[in-house]
Formats: C-alpha cells, structure tokens, sequence
C-alpha cells in the first residue's frame, strides 16, 4: 500500500472518530467554539461533527475522496480559529504543564493533517515517479 493510501485511511479514521465525539462529547466541543458567532454554540458543534463524518466517509471511498481531500483541507483551514482558541484557553488555565503542552502540539499538528489532506486529493495519475 502507497504512503498516500496509508495517510489517506488515517485522516478518514480521525475524521469519523472526531466527528463522532462532536455527538459523544458535544459539551467539550461547545468549550471551543468561539464567542461573538450567531446563533446556539451547540449548533455549530453538530454542523462541524456532521461536516468531519461526511468528510471521513468521502476520504474512506475511492470514488469520492478527491472532492471530500478539498473539503478537508478547508474543514481544517477553517476550524482553525477554534484550535487557537483551545490554546489560549489551555495556556492560561491552571491544567498541568503537559497538558497544556498537548494543546500547543494539537494546534500546530494541524499543518501536517492539512498536508496529507492536500495529498489525498491528489491525482494518482499525475504522481510523478521519483528520479534516480
């Protein structure tokens, strides 16, 4: 199996994983939506949930995983604010020191989701072969 395929089952695996705990745990997703947007918090948990668990089911088949790699990598891109916010929050509360290390990692892990986001979407026919 190509890299590209691994990476691509392991961004599907997490989107459905992480979309479910937008229903399982919607209270701790409700903690990092940003305030100032309209509308209930509780909504915009559910739309992000139902968002990742279409996003994972289109990166896991075949047929539909380029137009669900783009909506990914926008899913990522915009979920941004709320990953900052989870920083800044952690950062200043009394959570142990590798906690709050955790929520720096988590916010900078995003580049490289968005990378094999990039990467799963990718034509296969144009991969060029590597040079010798």
């Amino acid at each position: 199996m190509m890299q590209t395929e691994k990476a691509t089952r392991r961004l599907a695996a997490m989107f459905l994983f992480g979309g479910s705990m937008h229903f399982l745990a919607s209270g701790w997703f409700d903690k990092i939506i940003p305030a100032g947007l309209p509308g209930r918090t509780r909504t915009y948990t559910y739309l992000s949930g139902a968002t990742a668990l279409a996003i994972g089911a289109g990166l896991a088949i075949p047929k539909t995983r380029r137009p669900a790699a783009a909506a990914a990598t926008a899913f990522l891109i915009g979920v941004m604010p709320a990953k900052i916010k989870l920083t800044r929050d952690w950062l200043r509360s009394d959570k142990p020191g590798w906690a709050k290390a955790v929520g720096v990692v988590q916010l900078f892990w995003q580049a490289p989701l968005i990378a094999d986001a990039i990467k799963a979407g990718a034509d296969p026919r144009r991969r060029s072969a590597p040079r010798s």
